[in-house]
C-alpha cells in the first residue's frame, strides 16, 4: 500500500470543477485519504496568464505512483490538456508531489524517482507555496526532504504566500461527466 500526495491544478476552463473532477474520479476508485480545500493562486513561473485554481490530496491504495502518473495524466488527456509553453496555462495539471510505501512492520518508506517522468519527491514542490499551503491543511505533520512542510512553506517567497485566497470545499461534481474544458 502506498501513502501518495498528489497536487491538482487549472487555469482554464471551469477550473474549479475541473479540479473537483480529478478528486471525484480518484474517489471513485476508493482511495482518497483527505483533500484540501480549493485555493486561488498566482501562476508560477513568470508566464503572463489567470490565476489557478489548487488542491492538494493524499490517496492510499496499491496503486505505485508512477500508476497515480498515468491516471493523472489520462485525466489531463480527457481535459485536453496541452504542454506548448513550460509553466504555461493549462486545462489540467496532475502532479505526483510525494509517496510513501506502507510498510506492514512499522513507518512509511519514502519513495525517489530519478526517472525523468516521474521525479519523487517532486523536485520543485518545496519551492512551491501552491503545493505546500493545501498540503499543510490536510497534514500538518508531512515532511519533504525530511522536512516539515509548514518550515519550507515559510521559506517561500511572502508574496507567493500573501497572493494565495481560500476560496472554500472541492464542490462535488459526476466524476463521469467531465467539465467543459474550452481554452
Amino acid at each position: 500500500m502506498y501513502h501518495t500526495v498528489l497536487s491538482l491544478g487549472s487555469n482554464l476552463g471551469d477550473s474549479e470543477a475541473l479540479v473537483a473532477w480529478v478528486v471525484a474520479n480518484a474517489r471513485q476508485l476508493g482511495s482518497v485519504k483527505t483533500v484540501s480545500s480549493m485555493y486561488s493562486t498566482p501562476p508560477w513561473g513568470g508566464v503572463e496568464q489567470p490565476d489557478f485554481r489548487n488542491v492538494t490530496m493524499a490517496v492510499e491504495s496499491e496503486y505505485t505512483p508512477r500508476q497515480w502518473l498515468l491516471w493523472g495524466s489520462n485525466l489531463e488527456a480527457r481535459a485536453m490538456r496541452t504542454r506548448e509553453v513550460r509553466w504555461g496555462p493549462r486545462t489540467l495539471d496532475v502532479d505526483v508531489i510525494a509517496s510513501w510505501l506502507l510498510a506492514d512492520d512499522g513507518g512509511p518508506l519514502d519513495v525517489f524517482s530519478d526517472d525523468p517522468d516521474l521525479l519523487l519527491p517532486h523536485p520543485r514542490a518545496h519551492e512551491r507555496a501552491f503545493v505546500l499551503t493545501p498540503w499543510l491543511e490536510i497534514e500538518p505533520h508531512a515532511r519533504l526532504h525530511g522536512r516539515p512542510i509548514d518550515e519550507l512553506l515559510a521559506e517561500t517567497r511572502a508574496d507567493e504566500r500573501a497572493a494565495i485566497r481560500l476560496i472554500g470545499p472541492v464542490p462535488d461534481v459526476d466524476p463521469d461527466q467531465p467539465p467543459v474544458c474550452a481554452e
